[in-house]
């Protein structure tokens, strides 16, 4: 039997574990968000929110939509790869639920 990892599920679980990635993906099931609303709601720094949501878009996983009007508004929402993620999702907060103590831990030190 081959116990080597198979090289797409490692690609997944790097990139899908850096750091703050998952929570983006998260907070986008909810539907469509502006910038200031994703980086409000899990607390991340600008410059990294920036950085990961170019990571998320190249992956195709979100989609970035300007809209023309002044000022320039901007929304981020999960395309048809990214909400196939849901499913995972929703069990890794399943499993939080289930075995994670909320004082022992932040959901930044898992993501």
């Amino acid at each position: 039997m081959d116990k080597s990892i198979c090289p797409r599920f490692e690609k997944a679980m790097g990139f899908l574990s850096q750091r703050w990635t998952g929570l983006i993906i998260y907070q986008l099931l909810s539907g469509p968000q502006r910038f200031c609303q994703i980086e409000s709601s899990i607390g991340v720094s600008g410059r990294v929110l920036s950085e990961r949501l170019k990571d998320l878009e190249n992956e195709g996983i979100i989609k970035r939509e300007v809209f023309p009007v002044t000022p320039v508004r901007i929304e981020y929402s999960l395309t048809e790869k990214g909400i196939a993620l849901e499913p995972l999702m929703r069990e890794i907060e399943n499993w939080s639920q289930n075995w994670l103590e909320a004082n022992s831990v932040t959901i930044g030190d898992i993501l």
